[in-house]
């Protein structure tokens, strides 16, 4: 992945209509649904890694991943910084012991990047070891790709007057107010200094077994219409290069035979 992508982002990208976005919204959580089910029987784990600029819209995206998927089945993550007790340990041991049982879907809403991300940024690893964690996190990835699971990294990438934009609009929002903080606008400050830290990730992490997806996101629904449809393709290429069957009724739901899910039945649970 060469460097300098995020500038060739086209961050404009937009949904033509809000009832275009509605259709093809449905007919993606219709599918993923499907596809969790398949997951469950077939014991396959998914890691979904979400990262990306503050009010980037990683939220909204999450709640439509998840929307209409079987609740037993997924785990969202919030992550922030680490517990005192948890720095008595090796940075990845609290990601390890969140990771999803086979068969089930857990998404993070940041994740073990920070290392090379805000603790650099604003040291609070080494040069050293921020370094070093290039190499760990592949490691890391890789073994859990080399044992039945998928991973699928997504960076929600907007432009700077978008973010300033939705920052006024929290603050001016009384329930939307919490979402902002003085660490947000700190943050912003140091705009340049993350978009190099950003460029070093994705050159270095970005492996053909644990992707990048760089998400355009000055529009929310086709960032959120974006991130179903690479989770769905993820799934389904896993499935092909594997020889896992996709059932017939998956196939009808795709192409808009199956307009709705009457029973268990019709995704597989038995």
């Amino acid at each position: 992945m060469e460097k300098e992508h995020l500038a060739k982002v086209d961050v404009t990208k937009r949904i033509e209509s809000k009832s275009k976005y509605n259709k093809k919204l449905e007919k993606y959580q219709m599918r993923l649904l499907a596809l969790q089910q398949i997951l469950k029987e077939e014991k396959i784990a998914v890691m979904l890694v979400m990262e990306g600029w503050d009010a980037a819209g990683k939220g909204g995206a999450i709640k439509r991943v998840t929307e209409h998927l079987d609740p037993r089945g997924f785990q969202v993550n919030p992550i922030g910084a680490p517990a005192p007790h948890e720095k008595r340990y090796h940075y990845l041991q609290r990601f390890w012991r969140k990771l999803p049982q086979y068969g089930q879907i857990t998404i993070f809403d940041r994740s073990w990047y920070g290392r090379v991300l805000v603790e650099r940024v604003e040291g609070f690893a080494t040069n050293e070891e921020w370094t070093r964690a290039y190499g760990e996190i592949n490691d890391f990835e890789k073994l859990l790709t080399d044992d039945h699971y998928i991973i699928g990294k997504f960076f929600y990438h907007i432009s700077k007057d978008e973010q300033l934009k939705r920052f006024k609009e929290r603050e001016n929002n009384p329930l939307k107010r919490w979402k902002i903080t003085d660490e947000d606008w700190r943050n912003r400050e140091k705009w340049d200094e993350y978009v190099e830290a950003t460029e070093d990730m994705f050159e270095n992490t970005d492996k053909p077994n644990a992707k990048w997806n760089i998400i355009a996101s000055n529009d929310k629904l086709y960032a959120r219409l974006k991130t179903l449809k690479v989770i769905i393709s993820l799934i389904e290429d896993y499935f092909l290069e594997h020889n896992i069957e996709l059932p017939s009724y998956y196939y009808e739901i795709k192409e808009g035979k199956k307009k709705e899910i009457k029973s268990v039945q019709d995704v597989g649970v038995k």
